[in-house]
């Protein structure tokens, strides 16, 4: 919810800002959130819980400003309850707040390109958390540095900083880092608010960078104490549609609804030869390759999305364990590629593991070419629908077998 008020944007089309106390007040709030692929409109009447006068859950600082616990009370109902907002993602929430593709990096392993991947995603406008590891004997345990342990950060900005030594120039890697506490709870080390690091940029390249050492929970880290003391990283990719015209860097994204249908099209992953064929099938055309690859390849994003199995918990339904995998086509195909293929062809890519979480994201660069992807059950007649979609750089254009 912290980063969605830095996007206006993307946060008038969750929270239409036509709505207010005064004006034609009926009582009654609408929020949008994204679900599979559409955006649905939730309804609430003006009411919020509270304890002894005050809010129980969300609130502001301010104590007439209303729309944050307003705002989460629509998300509880578009789910059921308050209670089931607990044990969520980051990720998740990203994303039925903006209908974005997630990715998560661990930094302890992060890829060698990962300040470029962070360039391109805030270039991108895309949404960006980060946290350290909780501590298992303290809830939001402070650390010496000022870092709160298991607590979400927002990134706020991506910059090359310009730097002038006695000695040399030249420029830095710095990440602009916001807790949404909004408080003195902050970064101490170099390049903290004050710290002496600062002298080294001349004034110019502050007043570019927005400097100002508040007491306002934002705070810059080099690149390099960012991935020493942080442990993970959530970045959000927007769909082309949550971003301004203006906006010269967008994602060419393609979508397919799909389903795994016992007995049809739910054949299990690969150690199930005989029946993951069956699977659906996506094909994707991989023309050009990024303007700044080196290697001439394409980055790639695939999005895998499970349809609707919170609300099946009443039920005893629970998570299905997916994935897929991503086999390279020497040559058009005139159908879908049948069982002969998957036992000759090893697949180029896939993701990592199988896993039973609602959704499950992995970037790959793959060359210029044909693909088709398989997203599957790790079982085989496992009954479920899913949203899978493609993110890359330049046109993807894909199709369904």
């Amino acid at each position: 919810m912290a980063n969605l008020t830095m996007n206006k944007k993307v946060r008038s089309r969750v929270i239409p800002l036509d709505q207010s106390f005064s004006e034609e007040y009926a009582g009654i709030f609408h929020f949008k959130f994204w679900q599979y692929g559409e955006w649905v409109d939730v309804v609430i009447d003006d009411y919020l819980p509270t304890r002894n006068g005050k809010l129980v859950f969300m609130q502001s600082d301010s104590k007439n400003e209303f729309w944050s616990a307003l705002f989460e009370k629509a998300y509880a109902k578009l789910h059921g309850s308050y209670e089931s907002l607990k044990g969520g993602t980051t990720l998740e929430a990203m994303v039925d707040f903006t209908g974005g593709c997630t990715e998560m990096f661990d930094l302890n392993q992060p890829p060698k390109d990962l300040f470029n991947i962070l360039i391109k995603a805030f270039q991108r406008c895309s949404l960006m958390g980060c946290s350290l590891e909780p501590d298992p004997g303290v809830t939001e345990a402070r650390t010496s540095v000022g870092l709160v342990r298991g607590h979400a950060y927002s990134i706020t900005k991506v910059v090359k900083a310009k730097i002038k030594t006695p000695r040399v120039s030249g420029e830095i890697p710095l990440v602009r880092i916001r807790n949404p506490w909004g408080n003195e709870a902050e970064w101490n080390g170099a390049w903290s608010d004050g710290s002496p690091e600062w002298r080294y940029v001349p004034d110019e390249e502050k007043e570019n960078l927005g400097l100002n050492f508040e007491d306002d929970g934002e705070f810059w880290m080099s690149f390099k104490d960012f991935l020493k003391y942080f442990d993970q990283l959530e970045i959000c990719n927007l769909s082309p549609d949550a971003l301004d015209d203006e906006n010269n860097f967008k994602w060419e994204v393609s979508s397919f609804p799909g389903a795994w249908i016992p007995g049809e099209t739910a054949g299990g992953c690969r150690n199930h030869i005989e029946t993951f064929a069956s699977n659906p099938q996506y094909m994707i055309s991989l023309e050009d390759p990024d303007e700044d690859d080196e290697n001439n390849k394409c980055t790639v994003i695939i999005n895998l999305m499970q349809k609707g199995r919170r609300q099946m918990r009443d039920e005893g339904l629970d998570l299905l364990t997916i994935g897929f995998c991503i086999y390279h086509l020497k040559s058009a195909p005139d159908g879908r590629c049948d069982t002969a293929f998957f036992k000759y062809n090893a697949s180029c890519a896939r993701s990592k593991t199988f896993i039973n979480l609602r959704e499950m994201s992995a970037r790959f660069k793959l060359p210029p070419g044909a693909y088709v992807i398989i997203p599957s059950t790790f079982s085989p007649d496992q009954g479920g629908e899913f949203l899978l979609r493609v993110f890359t750089e330049k046109p993807n254009n894909g199709a369904d077998f």
